[in-house]
């Protein structure tokens, strides 16, 4: 049990982020939790601290990162829609309270569309990498630019790149590769439970994985 390890979590009522506040509750991990409306939060444990706020608040997030040890965002547009810069606002904000708070690990997901040099994408992700450009060039853009900020920052981080989430609680194997999507979903919990080893594993620290269930 993870007594005295407390993670900031942002993202976490969304369909990927409910399954990874539920797991590090079970592997017993204390959590501080941002949430637009705290009314709409589904779990009630003791281990879990709602700060109400918002990525798009420096303010909001510094005091959702104040005392704990790592951040892990799975952060999405949300309902209602955020503005469709939200994924580069969120990386300067946390950035700057992780160096004020002199906090280091930070783990977060985005989509398959983001490129980094390291690529070698198939024909499968060339084709979704093409299709989300085309239809949602804002958001596609931006997320492209967290990447450039995580790039210029010096914490460790690693940006986990995902095709679509497929909310279970199954867990299946998984493939892992820094240059291509190997499959076409990606189980919640799988997620869920990759991004939780992230915090002790330093395999991707500084680097972009695509995870894909087999």
């Amino acid at each position: 049990m993870k007594h005295n390890i407390k993670i900031a979590v942002i993202g976490g009522t969304g369909k990927s982020g409910k399954y990874l506040v539920k797991q590090l509750i079970h592997q017993g991990y204390f959590i501080r939790l941002l949430v637009r409306n705290p009314d709409h939060y589904p779990f009630n444990d003791a281990r879990v601290e709602i700060v109400k706020g918002n990525v798009t608040d420096y303010n909001a997030v510094h005091t959702l990162l104040e005392g704990c040890h790592a951040v892990i965002s799975t952060l999405g547009l949300g309902v209602p829609a955020s503005p469709p810069d939200i994924f580069s606002q969120s990386a300067l904000h946390v950035i700057k309270a992780m160096y004020a708070l002199h906090i280091d690990r930070y783990v977060v997901t985005t989509g398959l569309n983001v490129d980094t040099p390291f690529d070698n994408k198939g024909p499968q992700t060339a084709y979704g990498t093409k299709w989300m450009k085309e239809n949602y060039p804002v958001s596609t853009a931006d997320k492209q630019k967290e990447y450039e900020i995580l790039l210029k920052s010096t914490i460790n981080w690693t940006l986990v790149r995902l095709p679509m989430i497929e909310q279970t609680d199954d867990v299946c194997p998984m493939q892992i590769s820094l240059q291509d999507c190997l499959g076409n979903k990606i189980s919640s919990t799988s997620l869920a439970n990759f991004l939780i080893e992230q915090l002790s594993d330093e395999r991707y620290i500084k680097q972009s994985p695509f995870i894909a269930n087999r």
